[in-house]
């Protein structure tokens, strides 16, 4: 494939930036600049935003429709490609556009998932070269979750998130719900009650059924609509939360299981969504073909 047809493909492609679950979720301690150590382990799903980026002569970065509540230059796309600009010094501009279909305050890792596939697209469109270990460190500046969306696979994940080693798991079929609250993650990390010393685990651990998140004790406290999401959907499977959430999952043998009980928790507020769990993300499977 020439240059030429390579970029052709990128501009008139569409772009997955999909959503991420954490199946266990462990605080095992604070560095002294604040940050939460974890262990946590990250799976994909399919659902996705979806991001098309548009090349401009005037070498600008901009977006053709900015997201409301979030000033142009704070959005984490624009963030995203200015940063390679400014890491490589490229004269290149780009128009981004986003179609939004994953919840904002979800804990589904939307808008980091969006500043990866913006990082991973525009190195390829500007033809900048960067390894994906480059993209990771510059991912990880934009926020914890950014490297392992980059990483493109299931990932056990340590430090603040950033530390990551392949894991396969069982791509099972997953129900999430989304309760009408947004949570506030910085809230949740600063509470005085939220458990910061659990103890550290092994990956055998997790597989045998170790599945705590230490967060959903205090989110739970704090945003009642969460509390409500996990009780009804463990009448279904195991209920738990993503990252902070608010966004509850549970996970299915099957479809039809996965549907049967989406259909029964369309409760008015909630948003609801039955996806696929995948060890591969979209973005990376996509991103092999060009």
């Amino acid at each position: 494939m020439s240059q030429k047809q390579n970029k052709d493909l990128i501009t008139n492609e569409r772009w997955p930036a999909p959503a991420k679950l954490n199946l266990m979720l462990r605080i095992v301690g604070q560095r002294e600049d604040g940050y939460h150590l974890l262990q946590t382990v990250f799976q994909f799903i399919d659902l996705c935003d979806w991001i098309t980026f548009h090349p401009v002569e005037d070498g600008k970065v901009s977006l053709r429709e900015v997201i409301p509540g979030v000033p142009e230059e704070e959005d984490l796309t624009i963030r995203a490609a200015n940063l390679l600009k400014k890491e490589t010094g490229c004269q290149f501009g780009v128009c981004i556009e986003v179609e939004k279909n994953l919840p904002m305050g979800g804990g589904l890792g939307g808008g980091s998932s969006d500043a990866a596939t913006t990082l991973q697209v525009l190195n390829k469109l500007w033809n900048l070269h960067l390894p994906i270990e480059k993209l990771m460190d510059l991912g990880l500046s934009l926020g914890a979750d950014v490297p392992v969306f980059v990483y493109g696979y299931s990932a056990w994940a340590e430090g603040v998130g950033e530390k990551l080693e392949k894991i396969e798991l069982d791509q099972q079929w997953v129900v999430v719900i989304k309760p009408e609250c947004h949570v506030n993650t910085k809230e949740v990390f600063l509470a005085k009650n939220l458990t910061r010393n659990s103890k550290s685990i092994k990956i055998a651990d997790f597989i045998a059924g170790q599945h705590q998140n230490d967060c959903v004790e205090e989110v739970s406290r704090q945003y009642p609509a969460v509390k409500s999401a996990l009780l009804a959907l463990s009448k279904f499977s195991e209920a738990r939360l993503t990252g902070t959430g608010a966004c509850v999952f549970a996970q299915f043998d099957s479809k039809e299981l996965a549907i049967k009980a989406c259909k029964s928790l369309e409760i008015d507020g909630w948003r609801t969504y039955v996806a696929k769990g995948l060890n591969e993300s979209p973005l990376m499977s996509k991103l092999k073909g060009c």
